[in-house]
This record gives C-alpha cells, sequence and structure tokens, in this order.
C-alpha cells in the first residue's frame, strides 16, 4: 500500500487535472460531451485504483484533509460573488426555478419510494436514494443516514447513503453536457458581442486571463478566512436546533452578507477576479479529490435492486431536465445551461453543477442567468426546501416507529 500525506495528495489531484484537460483536447468524444475535466481525470484515476486493487492487491491511501476547506473556500467565493443587486435582475428566473426544484425534490423522493417497495425494500431505502443523497449530496446524506440508523433502526444506513451521493456525482457530472448538447440543437446559440460582455463574470469563463494584483489576492484570502470560520461557527451553533444547516450553506450565507454589507457601508468593494480565480481552483481541485478518491470496489458491493433504483433515478433526472426544467424557463440557451446545472445538483452536487456549466459555456457561450440563478439555488435554498420536503416525507404512516 502507498500513502501519501496531504502534499502527495494535492500533487495527484493536480495531475489528474492535467490529465482531465490533455484527454479532453484529444479525445474526440469526451469533448463533444462537454464532460467537466475534474470528472474525466478524476474517474479514470478511480478505475486505475480498482483495477490496481483487484488485479495487484495494490491500494494507495490519499489524506484528503484538504478536500472540506477546498470546498468551502468554493461556496465562499459564491457567496462573495452574490451581488443582491444583480440577483434582483434574475428575481423572476430565480423563483421559477426555485419552484422547479422543489417539484424535483418531490418527484425524487416518490420515485425512490416507488422504486424502492417495487424491489421489496425498506422504504428508508427510497428516501436515502432520493433527495437526501442525491440532491443532498454526502453531507446531507451522511446526517441524515445517522439518524436512520440510531432513530429507525436502518442497518448500514449511513453507508447506502454515501454510496448513493457517489453514484450520483457521478452520474450528476457525466450526464450534464449530453443533456445541454441534445437541448442546445433546438436553440439559438448567444451572439458573440453577448459572450465578450460577460467575459469578467464569476464562473462563467474559468479559463479566461484576469489581472490581480498581490494585495487583491491578500484581501480576497481574507474575507474567505472570514467566511470559513464564521460560517463553521454558525454551523455549530445551530446543531441540533431547528434551524440545523451543513456549514457549506452557513459560509455561503456568510458570504453574501459580508460582500453586500460591505459594499452597502462603502467600506470595500469585493475583487470579483480574484474570487473568481479563487473559486474556480478550489472547484476544480475539491472535485478531483472527490472522484480521484472514489471506492469503486464498495460500490460494485451495492445490492441488484438499490443499483436499479438508481438508474431509475438518473433516468428520471434526465426526463425532468428535458421536459420541465427546459420548457418552464423558457426553451432557450440559458434554459439549456440550467438544465445541465441541475442534472449536476440534482444528482451530485452543486460544484458538480457549476462545472457541468463552465463545460457547455466554454463551448457554445456564456449564459449570466445560468450562472446567477444555479449556485444560489443549489448551494442555499435546496438544502432549505430539500428538508422541509425530508421532514414532510417521514410523517407519512409507513415511516412511523
Amino acid at each position: 500500500m502507498l500513502e501519501l500525506d496531504v502534499y502527495g495528495t494535492l500533487v495527484a489531484a493536480s495531475a489528474v487535472l492535467l490529465l482531465g484537460q490533455q484527454l479532453l483536447k484529444r479525445v474526440r468524444w469526451l469533448a463533444a460531451y462537454t464532460i467537466p475535466e475534474p470528472v474525466v481525470g478524476g474517474l479514470l484515476a478511480a478505475v486505475l485504483m480498482l483495477i490496481l486493487r483487484n488485479g495487484f492487491d495494490f491500494q494507495v491511501r490519499y489524506d484528503t484533509s484538504l478536500s472540506a476547506p477546498l470546498m468551502l473556500t468554493f461556496f465562499a467565493s459564491i457567496g462573495l460573488n452574490a451581488n443582491l443587486a444583480s440577483l434582483r435582475k434574475g428575481g423572476r428566473p430565480l423563483m421559477i426555478f426555485l419552484g422547479v426544484v422543489v417539484g424535483f425534490l418531490v418527484l425524487q423522493n416518490v420515485t425512490g419510494l416507488l422504486l424502492a417497495l417495487a424491489f421489496g425494500q425498506s422504504p428508508f431505502f427510497g428516501l436515502l436514494a432520493g433527495s437526501i443523497a442525491l440532491s443532498g449530496g454526502h453531507g446531507t446524506g451522511a446526517a441524515w443516514g445517522h439518524v436512520f440508523a440510531e432513530q429507525y433502526g436502518v442497518e448500514s444506513a449511513t453507508e447506502i447513503a454515501l454510496a448513493c451521493a457517489t453514484f450520483g456525482l457521478i452520474l450528476g457530472g457525466v450526464l450534464g453536457g449530453p443533456v445541454a448538447k441534445f437541448l442546445i440543437r433546438r436553440v439559438t446559440l448567444p451572439a458573440a458581442g453577448a459572450q465578450e460582455a460577460a467575459v469578467d463574470d464569476t464562473f462563467e469563463n474559468p479559463h479566461n486571463v484576469r489581472l490581480i494584483t498581490a494585495p487583491a489576492m491578500i484581501e480576497t484570502l481574507a474575507l474567505i478566512s472570514i467566511c470559513l470560520l464564521a460560517g463553521q461557527a454558525i454551523a455549530r451553533m445551530l446543531t441540533g436546533s431547528l434551524l440545523e444547516l451543513p456549514a457549506f450553506v452557513c459560509v455561503l450565507f456568510v458570504g453574501v452578507l459580508l460582500r453586500n454589507g460591505l459594499s452597502a457601508v462603502g467600506w470595500y468593494d469585493v475583487f470579483e477576479r480574484a474570487v473568481s480565480v479563487l473559486g474556480n481552483v478550489s472547484l476544480a481541485l475539491f472535485l478531483a479529490m472527490a472522484l480521484m478518491t472514489l471506492r469503486l470496489w464498495e460500490l460494485s458491493a451495492l445490492a441488484l435492486p438499490l443499483l436499479g433504483l438508481l438508474f431509475g433515478q438518473a433516468l428520471m433526472m434526465v426526463a425532468y431536465a428535458i421536459f420541465v426544467t427546459f420548457r418552464v424557463l423558457g426553451r432557450n440557451y440559458d434554459a439549456a445551461v440550467i438544465a445541465a446545472g441541475h442534472c449536476g445538483f440534482g444528482l451530485g452536487a452543486t460544484p458538480t453543477a457549476i462545472a457541468n456549466m463552465q463545460a457547455v459555456t466554454e463551448r457554445f457561450g456564456t449564459s449570466h442567468l445560468a450562472f446567477l440563478v444555479v449556485p444560489m439555488v443549489g448551494a442555499f435554498f435546496i438544502d432549505i426546501a430539500n428538508a422541509i420536503v425530508i421532514k414532510l416525507f417521514l410523517a407519512l404512516p409507513f415511516f412511523s416507529g
């Protein structure tokens, strides 16, 4: 066994990203389906680890202590880029998309319950493989898995939730691009002038050259550090209360308050270029680490009914993105990019949604609206809505006792 410390893991994650970049340049069909670089490189690394383990009895153990700070840094950057004045511009689409997402949360749990019962499984499996692990991600899945195990006596609930979240992370990154490509054939692409106008906006163009000074970078690091410190403190304070939220939601919320509060009193204007660069780097490294450390041999041990249930959820996500998300949001290019993002966080996580949209917009043109509404809904509103939906489902008669 090879054990990598935190620096070795960082080198491995960087190598995975570079591998993904080169594969997208050289393998035409990967670029054609706009699969994000971290997903390409990370999955290849995970498959290699599976071959080494099963074929040569060799394993690599990573130190993933940087993974959580990278994820929180990404969400802090979303909060610091959330200009409430800009959010007002996309107010109606934001509320429409939030309604679409809430409807999907309900449908995702109904689908999970029906498939679980069809396979003769516990209805708790249906919720775990529904919005808890898929829309909720690893953090929500682990939290509710512990609750199911302690309060309802569901065996291996946490392991099942994490396996479902991992499976969803893979499919969320793989399916977003093909869905967007299918939809983009039916819309008019943005004009070149529109692409130029959005060059400096947040996460829309991660490969654009941005002029950044050392003082601006230091100031941005200070703001992000404050977001992480205050967000973690708030999350700990809310633990066990009715308002309990994941740490990343609290970090994002602090970022929103910090950016808009400082601007309102005229003390400081956030340097968005530095924020977007740090956010994009953190996003890429977080996804690379999450995927390259997948233990695929544990996924292969999942029971066939659970795999069937998860594939059913993936098909439902694709159908919902095409026939509901795309149509309700206006059947235009922005709607196609948002649909790709919805596949990302509907099955995986908000970082996957952002990576999906970046892969699409790099090829077909920017979508300012998509990068306005998806991060706020996917990283903030969805966790509040999901908590309410899950508790309502647990109030159903067959979950009692």
